[in-house]
């Protein structure tokens, strides 16, 4: 009597994936195409190798495909175009405005992430010679003793943490010549009067240090940040057009469709003129690359006033001053939500 062999794993992956799917694996509606008529589920088949997966997941955060290149160029050359094609019904050829500004938003905090990297926040420092001469200025001059008490213990601090710094072992880090002075010192002579002062100098001197110690990895932090201070800002600023456009009577998710496209634009162009100007500082600084990049930044601002003008089609000079009362309305708004991100970095722990 013959034994049945069981079929190999890679046998029914084969079979699996030569015979393509018949009925949704949701509903079990026949499917008459790549999408269910019934519940609309995808006729997909995830029971495949990782290449074949990663090419899924980017198709459908990105839309990799020429929608995704067609978007990006409409929205660099033709902002407006984008915005009034969306509204207007045409939204399958483009991709979809939140996922395109998401996109958007995680390139431009990269590069500012990678950029705050770069910062190298440090003490001001002097040399063990300034400090000789400081002390012999000190002999010659009379001034009052409290004074006088103040810069000798100052001096006092810094020659012991030379001191120190000399007797750290030859396999620890290599002593700086010169030594670190506070950046930040909060100084007991300025007590603060308030509660909420009290408390903004208790966490300050908690996330920064007593002395600016830990400020470079505040300002990381705050950096940090960035990003949901300005996913916040996006509603605020389509909230500002609906208030300048109030007569219009246009409904707040067409401002909201342009306020993500407008945004993913900035981050876009900012990103490539940041590139332009690094590329031309390094071949041929000059009058000539400085006057390139300020035509960039020209034609940056003329973009922005453009969109304007032929998503809400009004005048010139109703477009020319809302566009500069508005902007300035969401500079004070992003100014006042950098704050709130200030203080909201103040306040969380760690």
């Amino acid at each position: 009597m013959a034994v049945e062999q069981p079929r190999s794993f890679s046998r029914r992956r084969e079979k699996r994936r030569s015979q393509p799917l018949t009925h949704c694996e949701n509903c079990g509606a026949a499917l008459h195409g790549h999408w269910c008529a019934q519940c609309g589920q995808p006729a997909i088949d995830y029971r495949r190798s990782l290449r074949h997966l990663i090419i899924d997941l980017l198709n459908e955060f990105l839309n990799w495909d020429s929608k995704f290149f067609k978007t990006i160029a409409l929205l660099l050359v033709q902002p407006w175009k984008l915005t009034n094609d969306f509204l207007a019904g045409h939204r399958v050829r483009y991709v979809h405005p939140l996922r395109l500004y998401l996109l958007a938003s995680i390139l431009f905090f990269f590069a500012v992430n990678y950029w705050a990297k770069t910062i190298h926040v440090a003490p001001n420092r002097f040399s063990s010679e300034e400090r000789a001469a400081v002390e012999a200025e000190l002999k010659k001059r009379d001034m009052p003793p409290e004074v006088r008490a103040k810069v000798e213990n100052a001096l006092r601090r810094a020659s012991s943490q030379i001191d120190e710094q000399a007797k750290q072992p030859p396999s620890a880090a290599p002593t700086p010549k010169e030594t670190a002075t506070p950046i930040v010192d909060f100084s007991p002579s300025k007590n603060p009067s308030t509660p909420f002062e009290r408390w903004i100098e208790r966490r300050a001197k908690e996330k920064i240090g007593e002395h600016g110690t830990n400020l470079q990895l505040f300002v990381k932090t705050l950096i940090s940040n960035l990003p949901y201070m300005m996913l916040c800002c996006i509603p605020l600023f389509a909230l500002v057009l609906t208030i300048l456009y109030v007569r219009r009577k246009i409904f707040y998710i067409d401002h909201l469709i342009y306020a993500l496209h407008i945004h993913s634009f900035a981050y876009l162009a900012t990103i490539l003129i940041i590139l332009v100007t690094i590329g031309l500082n390094h071949a041929a600084a000059g009058a000539f690359s400085g006057s390139i990049i300020a035509l960039l930044w020209i034609t940056f601002a003329t973009q922005i006033f453009l969109s304007v003008r032929r998503v809400y089609r009004q005048a010139w000079f109703i477009s020319i001053f809302k566009f500069l009362f508005g902007g300035l309305v969401y500079m004070i708004v992003l100014a006042v939500a950098l704050a709130a991100t200030f203080f909201i970095t103040l306040a969380l722990p760690g």
